[in-house]
């Protein structure tokens, strides 16, 4: 099966600074951002929104909700030898950052 190309040391640190919101998690071979909301129906129409982004880069979050907060994990499962960040993390990390 081919891969994705993982990003290098500087595509990931230019990742994180021009997402400051976003922390790496995993290793480095994932991201990570937590966005709080005002009720749970907020957080599930921008769960909303974020889906059909996802859906539409068939690139999808791993994603976890409690009422109003919901909590974002990018990585691309397909990159690299075992996974890591790719340049369709940053994609739809840009994209999350450009709803809210």
């Amino acid at each position: 099966m081919a891969t994705v190309p993982e990003l290098d040391e500087a595509e990931r640190s230019r990742l994180l600074a021009d997402h400051p919101e976003w922390e790496l998690a995993r290793e480095g071979k994932a991201i990570i951002r937590t966005f709080q909301f005002g009720n749970f129906s907020e957080a599930w129409g921008f769960m909303s929104r974020v889906a059909l982004l996802a859906d539409a880069q068939d690139h999808h979050p791993e994603w976890f909700n409690v009422y109003a907060k919901v909590e974002i994990t990018l990585t691309t499962h397909d990159a690299g030898t075992s996974g890591g960040l790719s340049h369709r993390d940053v994609k739809l990390a840009r994209a999350i950052d450009a709803l809210v």
